[in-house]
Formats: structure tokens, C-alpha cells, sequence
């Protein structure tokens, strides 16, 4: 199987672009070409990221199984998710819904959406036994696509939080994903998740390649339409979380991408209606309690916002909204309103978000 995956990426294949024929190469690359983490020819769709100490002892008690087909980018474990309704998009074996199902104790609910029937296969296979270990049955898996989440029965407005891991640029219609997410949001509630962006738009060569297509990279937006398309479906503000660079570690591949530059990020959607499209400045503060568990010294809503606990903390418009209209407004103090404008919020500008600093200083082996 090793053998013909590396063949393939040798050869220079040309992708239909028709949504079918798209999701019939994700499902064989992804249920039938990948049999583990270390099939990957990239570091895009495996998390390289430092996993919090608080974390580890939750995906100890996850069958090995599952963790070896996990083909994820990034972290989707936001803090204070107990007793919440979360959707897992392009859930695959289950990794991250079983981490999650901790989180949100037996009081919540996780939900796995996943197209791929093999994939799915693994992650039903050890429901039981997870549900033995965790003293709680509160997962279940759905298949179906992401584009189409409309038809898979789940009620609109009913989750506090929408998770997916290196899943929506596999999508040939992100629009689409993007529309049914807010749908399927609470008010107040977020899209936090990680996938693949490009520093400039990828071309037909590119997107074309099923290996690279399968490999997370052929489908990566350019960061700054993936900003116009959150907008566009109702996520005014998007926040990003963490980024790194990517590297491709075949270097048969390599050429094929020439300059383009590939990060893996996480960001935050939240589906809040009087979000601006800037950072406006109405005089308003923060400040963090320290109460959300294993955050206790300091809160990250986002790469610009490290909340230190304790100290009043000047924030715009947005940000503040984000605070004291969602999940978090318990563990806040908040000065101000908006009843006085001060013009736009210093430092709030536009550019490339993402760090430049070379991918090798970030490493290149899967978790």
C-alpha cells in the first residue's frame, strides 16, 4: 500500500473538479490509501503542536486505534466546554470526539459527521469500550457530507460549539460548510477549528493533484478569501487562534507546489450579530477571574488577546462582545460600554497573519 501512495505521488495526475468526484478521492485517499499517521507525505494534516498537560491523561484513555488514524492539523479542545452540545465536522475515527466527550462530561453531547465509511467503522468499533472507560455514553457518529449538513436531521441553533481538524478545505464547497455552521450555532457560539491556508491563491496545477488535494493542500483557501468568505456567511470578525508553517516532507511533491507558501492555523468563528467589520474602540476593559479550569493565570481568546488574570485589559467592540455575549461572560469583569466611540481600536490593521518563521524551527513529526 506504502509503495503505491509513493508512486502516486510521482505521477502528474489531473483532478476533476466536479464536488463528486472530489469526494470520492478524499474517501479513497483517506479510507483506503492512509492506514496510519505515518502514511502522510506532509506535516499539514498532522498536529505538531504542543499538547497542554491537561490534555494528555484525555487521550491516554483513547483506543490506540483511534489515535493512529487521526490525520488532523491542529488543537480543537477550546476551554469550558462542560455540559455543552458540540459537532465534530470530518470527525474520522473519532479522535477528537472522544477527547471532547471528556470535556463536556455527561452532561453534554458530541456529535461526528464524517463522509468516509472506514473511517467511521473505527470510530463505532470502540464507542462501547470509550463508554466503559469515560462512565458515560454521550457520542454519537453520523455519515454524510459537511457541505449538506442541512439533511442530516440536527436541529438549527441547538450546539454551543462547532469543532473540525484540517476537514474544510477538503471541501469543494466551503461556502457551503461555512453557511451550515452558522445555521446549526447557538447564538453566542463559535466555529473553533484548524485547517490549511495558503499565502496566495493555488493554482489549477495544485488543486488538481489528488495527492495533494488528499494531503490538505490542493483545497487550502488564500487566508485572505477564507476572511471574505467567513464574513460573507455571517462570521464578521474571525479570529485566529495559533499558526504554524507547514512542510512537505516527500520531497517528490515538493516542486509541484513551487512558491506557495502553506500554514496550518486554528481560528474562532463566533455567531454574534453586532460584530463589526473592524476593530472599533468604545473605551472598554476586561477583566479575567482566573476561573475557567487549567486557564487559571491567563485566558487566550486569540493570537492578539492574552489575558492576564487580574488585570484590566483595554479591548475593542468586538472582543468584548465575544466575552460577555457567549460561554465566557461568568469569568469576566467588564468596564464600559458603547455609548462612546474613540475611532478605530490602535493596532488593528490588515497583512498576512500568520508567522513567517521557518517551518523547519517548528519541527515535523506527528503526534
Amino acid at each position: 500500500m506504502r509503495a503505491a501512495i509513493r508512486a502516486a505521488s510521482r505521477m502528474p495526475y489531473v483532478m476533476n473538479q466536479e464536488p463528486d468526484n472530489m469526494h470520492d478521492i478524499v474517501q479513497d485517499y483517506y479510507g483506503r490509501q492512509l492506514q496510519q499517521t505515518a502514511d502522510l507525505k506532509t506535516s499539514a494534516c498532522c498536529d505538531i503542536g504542543q499538547i497542554p498537560e491537561w490534555l494528555k491523561p484525555l487521550l491516554a484513555r483513547i483506543h490506540p486505534e483511534v489515535l493512529s488514524r487521526y490525520y488532523g492539523c491542529g488543537l480543537v479542545c477550546p476551554p469550558l466546554l462542560e455540559g455543552c452540545r458540540v459537532l465534530d465536522l470530518g470527525c474520522g475515527s473519532g479522535r477528537d470526539v472522544y477527547a471532547l466527550a471528556q470535556l463536556v462530561g455527561p452532561t453534554g453531547r458530541v456529535v461526528g459527521v464524517d463522509m468516509t465509511g472506514e473511517q467511521l467503522a473505527v470510530a463505532e468499533k470502540y464507542r462501547a469500550l470509550h463508554t466503559d472507560t469515560f462512565g458515560f455514553d454521550n457520542v454519537s457518529f453520523l455519515r454524510g457530507y459537511i457541505e449538506s449538513l442541512d439533511e442530516l436531521d440536527l436541529e438549527p441553533g441547538s450546539f454551543d460549539v462547532i469543532v473540525s481538524n484540517c476537514v474544510v478545505n477538503l471541501s469543494p464547497d466551503k461556502d457551503a460548510v461555512l453557511k451550515g455552521v452558522y445555521q446549526l450555532l447557538k447564538p453566542g457560539g463559535e466555529f473553533y477549528f484548524s485547517d490549511v491556508y495558503a499565502d496566495r491563491r493555488v493554482p489549477d496545477t495544485v488543486r488538481n493533484d489528488p495527492v495533494l488535494y488528499g494531503e490538505c493542500l490542493g483545497g487550502a483557501l488564500y487566508w485572505n478569501d477564507f476572511q471574505r468568505l467567513a464574513q460573507r456567511q455571517g462570521f464578521v470578525d474571525p479570529r485566529l487562534v495559533t499558526d504554524r508553517p507547514l512542510t512537505i516532507t516527500d520531497p517528490d511533491l515538493q516542486p509541484r507546489v513551487g512558491n506557495l507558501r502553506f500554514y496550518s492555523a486554528t481560528y474562532r468563528l463566533f455567531k454574534l450579530d453586532r460584530l463589526e467589520t473592524a476593530c472599533e474602540d468604545y473605551g472598554q476593559a476586561v477583566i479575567y477571574r482566573g476561573s475557567i479550569p487549567n486557564h487559571v493565570d491567563r485566558f487566550v481568546l486569540d493570537k492578539h488577546h492574552d489575558i492576564e488574570t487580574g488585570r484590566v485589559f483595554s479591548v475593542c467592540g468586538n472582543t468584548w462582545q465575544m466575552l460577555h455575549d457567549t460561554r465566557f461572560a461568568a469569568h469576566f469583569d467588564f468596564v464600559g460600554d458603547f455609548s462612546r466611540h474613540f475611532g478605530l481600536f490602535e493596532g488593528c490593521g490588515g497583512g498576512l497573519p500568520f508567522d513567517k518563521s521557518s517551518a523547519a524551527d517548528a519541527g515535523a513529526s506527528c503526534c
